[in-house]
């Protein structure tokens, strides 16, 4: 096969392939996710929540590592999902749907009104409650996995173009959750620590640089990089988004036949293990919480019930209303075969904020019962969004199918 012909048709069977893989991640986040809840309310309990809280690690030398089993899923496990996540986002900006202004414009748009209304729905909400502002971030991602999962579901009710916009909004979600991550939720940074971590940082954009293709070098300094992110303060899964920055797209003799990409060899060999085990695993150790001497007062609460509305009523008149008038004034046109139903259906379905939110939450606050408001209120948005997302897209592809072409 001719090689520009094969550069050509790679994105779009790696996107196919991208939405298959995480549809079928969302199923399996989903179960995860479900029975955590199952075991919080069971006579298992208290053995969930044990296992959660055992210290694991070893000492090599001066190096000392030793967390609780929750904090090597949410520092160690997860820095693989955003290494993925960071992977993601420098393929599509640079060679995929986030390339060129035009491709940009109204994901973008929407992604930006999907992170500034939830959050001032949540601040209004807990005007009242100085020490729960903190969480104003958690409302402000959209879950991947989850959405494509639903729409994985209606199959042919929604037009590919509507997945392709969610998928490159909920990448941008998630480019924004980083940055909120790295500026808002950094503890006490320790200098040593930072300086080393930019020194192996600067080794590794030098082996890009170099046109070093193996991904042996870029993972072993990737593990210290992520060792000294861990001691300096700022949060240990960003070390994953810098490494993928790092992760060469085109290698420099990309004209041969014999050429490949080491960030497609990386991103590929992530999915699966990143999707099927990683990201379940973190819903299962973050969604288990007790309901024992819960109503509906409990969700009434400021976090709660501004994480809540925030996900179902900000994100879809932030991605609705941003994505709408971007459309109407001209600065973007609307998803192809798409309607502005159906785009209100997808906007709904950005309220299911479960993975990102959830970590979030855990970064904002430290006590257990403000962490198990937030995961209430978390799970009532998704659920409420993901539900009036998929009947709305049902009943709207029903009637599209139904109605005979002009």
């Amino acid at each position: 096969m001719n090689p520009q012909v094969q550069r050509n048709t790679r994105p779009l069977s790696f996107l196919q392939a991208f939405l298959r893989s995480e549809a079928l991640g969302g199923y399996v986040l989903m179960a995860a996710a479900l029975v955590a809840l199952i075991v919080a309310n069971s006579p298992a309990a208290s053995f969930y929540f044990e296992v959660l809280e055992t210290k694991l690690g070893f000492q090599v030398g001066p190096v000392l590592l030793k967390e609780t089993v929750l904090h090597w899923i949410n520092d160690g496990l997860m820095a693989v999902f955003f290494l993925l996540v960071g992977l993601e986002i420098k393929r599509e900006v640079l060679d995929g749907q986030l390339r060129g202004t035009a491709r940009i414009i109204l994901p973008g748009i929407a992604a930006l009104g999907g992170m500034v209304l939830p959050a001032v729905i949540y601040l209004a909400i807990n005007l009242g409650s100085p020490d729960t502002l903190r969480g104003w971030a958690i409302p402000a991602a959209t879950d991947i996995a989850f959405a494509l999962g639903i729409l994985a579901l209606l199959g042919s009710r929604v037009p590919t173009s509507l997945k392709i916009f969610l998928t490159a909004l909920a990448i941008l979600d998630d480019l924004g959750a980083i940055v909120i991550i790295a500026l808002f939720y950094t503890s006490q940074l320790k200098v040593f620590a930072l300086v080393m971590a930019g020194a192996l940082l600067a080794c590794l954009f030098c082996l890009n640089r170099a046109g070093v293709l193996r991904l042996t070098p870029y993972l072993l300094l990737g593990a210290l990089l992520w060792y000294f992110v861990l001691k300096s303060g700022v949060h240990a899964t960003l070390a994953g988004v810098a490494l993928a920055l790092t992760i060469p797209l085109r290698p420099r003799n990309q004209g041969k036949p014999q050429a490949h990409s080491p960030l497609h060899d990386l991103e590929h060999a992530l999915h699966k293990p990143v999707a099927l085990l990683i990201v379940p695993l973190f819903g299962f150790a973050n969604a288990g919480v007790s309901f024992a001497g819960m109503g509906l007062a409990s969700l009434a609460q400021p976090v709660p019930l501004g994480v809540a509305l925030g996900l179902f009523l900000g994100k879809q008149l932030g991605v609705f209303g941003f994505a709408w008038l971007a459309i109407k004034t001209g600065v973007a046109s609307l998803p192809r075969h798409a309607t502005f139903t159906q785009l209100y259906g997808v906007a709904l379905l950005c309220g299911i904020g479960f993975t990102m939110s959830l970590f979030i939450g855990a970064l904002a606050f430290s006590d257990a019962a403000t962490v198990d408001a937030t995961k209430i209120g978390v799970l009532t948005g998704s659920l409420v969004s993901a539900v009036a997302g998929f009947l709305l897209l049902r009943a709207q592809g029903a009637q599209t199918q139904e109605t005979p072409p002009h």
